[in-house]
Parts: C-alpha cells; structure tokens; sequence
C-alpha cells in the first residue's frame, strides 16, 4: 500500500481542524420540509413580478435577453445558473443598482407588490423591503461586527427599543456574531463575515431579500449551516429569499421553486423538488445521469442549448 504524501497528510488534518471548527447545524434548521402550497407552484401572493426584461451594459452589451420570473410571498425562489449566466444581473435590476456598473433595463418591466419599481431609488426599494445581500458579503471592513450590523438599521424611524430587540433576534440566528460583535469585520472569516451581510440585511425589516452567491468561497459544513438559517428566518420570520446560486444541490434542496438561468435566458423552471429529479439538471448540474456520475466535461454546451431551448 502507498504511503500518505505529506500534502495527503496536511489535508487531512485541514479537513479534520476544519470539521471541529465549524459547529454542526443545529437539528431546527435541517428540516427539510417544505411548504406545500409553495413548492408545488399553486397560487399565492405574489411579492415581486420581473416580465421580460432585458439587460443592456455599455449601451453594447446584451445580458439578459427576456428574464420572468416571480417570487411568492413566504417562499425561497433559487436564481440558478453559471458564472456568466445573469443571475446577479438579475437581482441587481431588480434592485436598481445597474446605473452604477453603466447597466440599464431597456425592455420588461419590475414590480413590487403590483407597483412598478423599474426606476424606484435603491434607498427606497429598502424602505419598501426589498434588499440585497451582494456578492462577496461587502462588510465594512474597519467597523466592528456589532457597527457593521446597525448600519443596516439606519433608514429606520421606530426607535431604539425596536432595534435593539432586532439586533438580538439577529444575534440568536447567528450566535457567532455575539461572540465576534466587537470585532473588526475586516479580521473575521469569510463565514463570519457572510452571516454579518445576512444579519445586516435583517436589520432593515425586510421583507424580500435578495441573496447574491452565499455559498462562494466557504467551507461545505458552514454553507449548510448558513443555508439552514436562511431557511429558519424565512420559516419564523416571514422573509421571503431570491437567491442567486451556482451550488445547484444545496440551493433546491432548501428551496421551494427554482429558475435554471443560461446565457441570459431562463432556459427551465419549476417546484424545486422537480428540477431535484429532472434528467437534464442532473447530468449538468449534479454530476448525475442515468450512466452514472458523469464529468460535467463530458457534456458539451452546445448539447445543452439544443436540449433545453428547443
């Protein structure tokens, strides 16, 4: 039998220091159960409509090429897809915050609660409830944790009582926050620091949060404990989540309906327990197919256009 290399030997202990230092997701939050109602698409009220919109960057640059979707009042809608397929995009109009990146809707239309929100500020979609947590968290770094969070509460007008009691609720989500509170953000670890951006966001007394790659460069143990507290907040608190993610196997098991976006176009959609058991999502996105486990290098694009958009 071979002998253990060293790399071997210093993985393995990673993986072991890495296992102790994560702590296991509490049994409340690995309830996979889901509502009905949502995840079998009957009817519900809906929060937020995107209607063939299209996105242009540049004056030049097609990104979105007719995106609908919809997001129902109490569900997690996943936004799924690959790096360049236009899910921040996505949630980025929807928010409003394109102008910043020389990015404008030019066809489609956004609303919110029936309203039309398509060139609605971003500081009042806030106040109407709607915010995004963005890409790579985005903490102030040179604030602490505990500053960091009551930033998100600064458009509020009822009180310190009421904030307090928020940024307590905050903490009891994520314990490990009241630990870190008087921390630099900046010094914290990625997983911190993504629990920080979600805690932030619910300072604000959402009602829709959009969640931008929460998974992206954490540990697999801390992607299902942060997954897991997303899922509880929307089950005690009412939150409803669009949330854009590329971890297809993770993001449908604790969602209730999901949109598969590529080359800007949303190429399949449906309860999230369907896409779990659909051939195609499987072999291109889950490694799976009726072979076997297969190489997502075996599967050409061009395969997948002709399947999906035919």
């Amino acid at each position: 039998m071979r002998q253990k290399t060293k790399s071997h030997l210093a993985v393995s202990k990673l993986t072991i220091l890495a296992a102790l230092l994560v702590p296991p997701v509490p049994p409340e939050f690995c309830n996979n159960e889901v509502n009905p109602m949502l995840d079998s698409g009957q009817d519900t009220e809906t929060l937020l409509e995107v209607n063939n919109i299209e996105v242009i960057y540049n004056s030049v640059i097609l990104v979105l090429k007719g995106v609908s979707l919809s997001v129902p009042k109490g569900g997690i809608t996943a936004l799924l897809g690959g790096n360049g397929a236009g899910k921040t995009t996505t949630l980025k109009a929807i928010s409003n915050l394109l102008a910043s990146e020389r990015g404008e809707v030019t066809k489609g239309s956004v609303k919110y609660r029936g309203e039309d929100v398509h060139e609605t500020d971003p500081a009042d979609m806030v106040k109407r409830g709607v915010v995004q947590v963005m890409e790579g968290r985005h903490c102030f770094e040179h604030l602490t944790i505990e500053e960091n969070l009551l930033t998100g509460a600064y458009t509020r007008k009822d009180g310190k009582g009421a904030i307090a009691a928020d940024l307590e609720m905050v903490y009891n989500y994520f314990p490990r926050l009241r630990e870190r509170r008087k921390s630099q953000a900046g010094y914290t670890s990625g997983g911190e620091q993504q629990m920080c951006a979600i805690g932030r966001a619910l300072m604000s007394r959402p009602e829709t949060i959009l969640l931008d790659e929460p998974s992206m460069g954490l540990a697999p143990q801390l992607v299902e404990q942060i997954f897991g507290i997303v899922k509880s907040i929307n089950e005690s608190e009412g939150v409803s989540f669009l949330l854009a993610e590329q971890n297809t196997n993770v993001a449908l098991r604790f969602a209730h309906y999901g949109y598969i976006l590529e080359s800007g176009r949303v190429v399949m959609d449906g309860p999230a327990a369907e896409l779990r058991e659909n051939p195609d999502v499987k072999e291109f996105y889950l490694g799976m197919s009726d072979d076997g486990r297969k190489s997502f290098r075996d599967v050409r694009s061009y395969r997948r256009r002709k399947r999906w958009l035919s």
